[in-house]
């Protein structure tokens, strides 16, 4: 299985989520958040390539209009990953209904991530998003880390896909958690 080429960042190189993501996600916080969880989990790789299942590949994990071989500047990929972000988040947004605005911003954070590496399709048919429609945001946080939730690309299982979800899950409950914390002292219905 061929190793992904990952690069370091240029030096002093920010990403900065663009004023559509924020409003689509309701906040600079989430949307910041989701993007720098993901390019954490996806890696740098400034030019096409295939990944270690052969799908092509750019950027930030984006998998959109790649060109192999072709190289991307650093204002390229941060333009894909917002793109890509606004892309897979709109459905999530969708698919959830009234039940986003009620999630903690770490838990959105979390969901997007999800999203955008599994394809909104897959993590609408979830479980995750029917636990979440359900009411049960804790069962889906712990649904994402149980060690088997889209943890294979292609039927291949990897381990940094296993690392993900428990990090993607352990971001999850800590939505949790405050949302609890701030329910207990009074501060949310």
């Amino acid at each position: 299985m061929a190793k992904i080429p990952y690069r370091k960042w240029p030096k002093g190189a920010k990403l900065i989520a663009s004023a559509t993501l924020v409003a689509l996600l309701g906040g600079n916080w989430v949307a910041q958040t989701a993007m720098d969880d993901v390019a954490g989990h996806e890696g740098y790789v400034p030019f096409g390539y295939r990944d270690p299942v052969g799908i092509p590949t750019k950027c930030f994990g984006d998998t959109t209009n790649v060109v192999l071989g072709k190289e991307y500047s650093w204002d390229e990929c941060v333009r894909s990953l917002n793109e890509h972000l606004v892309e897979t988040s709109r459905p999530v947004v969708k698919c959830l209904g009234n039940m986003w605005p009620k999630l903690a911003d770490e838990t959105k954070a979390a969901l997007l991530s999800l999203s955008y590496n599994i394809g909104p399709g897959a993590f609408y048919k979830s479980s995750v998003a029917k636990f979440i429609k359900a009411g049960n945001v804790e069962r889906a946080c712990r649904r994402m880390g149980d060690g088997k939730f889209y943890v294979t690309a292609r039927g291949v299982p990897l381990k940094g896909l296993v690392v993900r979800r428990e990090r993607e899950s352990a971001m999850c409950m800590r939505g949790v958690k405050k949302q609890r914390e701030a329910q207990d002292a009074g501060m949310v219905n």
